[in-house]
């Protein structure tokens, strides 16, 4: 035969009541409550040693009893009774009209101030156009160095015909005369 384990009792504060559970774990009691979330590791839920808490709750094993919060009553399957609330003080009628005073509401606040932002972008605006206008300049100089480029390429390409002409012409006629290169 299985030896019994042995239970320990619970508490916690759901809604409008405090209830408590015998159970023989943390996981069996928040299984009774019927919640997935560890609510003891978020202090919601404890092990509790009020001896009448203990005393309802052994009395039915792994079942949830209830009180309203806040009571001294005792934990029951079904509580008959609900949390009082407290007073709540009348609202001042207005007394010519009879109708709820209206309050003022604060005035709103001002609209920040946006002169620094208007600013800091109109410089950012100025920064954008100088470097537009820089790099238009550079293309520009950019396009008059390769058009001198391919001009001095050009020049240097004629120039070296004409030389290399003159060297062969100047061969041909040493090697006439009788030279050997």
């Amino acid at each position: 035969m299985a030896k019994a384990r042995k239970l320990k009792v619970f508490q916690a504060h759901f809604g409008f009541f405090d209830t408590v559970v015998a159970a023989p774990s943390q996981a069996a009691a928040m299984q009774a409550w019927g919640v997935h979330r560890n609510v003891f590791a978020d202090g919601q839920a404890k092990l509790t040693t009020n001896e009448a808490a203990v005393a309802a709750a052994n009395a039915h094993p792994g079942t949830v009893l209830k009180r309203p919060v806040g009571s001294d009553g005792p934990f029951e399957v079904e509580p008959t009774s609900l949390p009082e609330l407290p007073d709540v003080p009348p609202r001042t009628a207005n007394r010519r009209t009879g109708k709820p005073a209206a309050t003022k509401a604060p005035p709103p606040p001002p609209p920040p101030d946006r002169s620094m932002l208007t600013k800091a972008e109109a410089a950012l605006r100025a920064v954008e156009e100088r470097r537009k206008t820089e790099e238009a300049k550079l293309d520009e100089r950019q396009a008059a160095l390769d058009a001198e480029k391919a001009a001095a390429e050009a020049s240097y390409v004629e120039v070296r015909r004409l030389a290399e002409a003159k060297v062969a012409a100047a061969q041909k006629a040493y090697r006439e005369a009788g030279g050997r290169a």
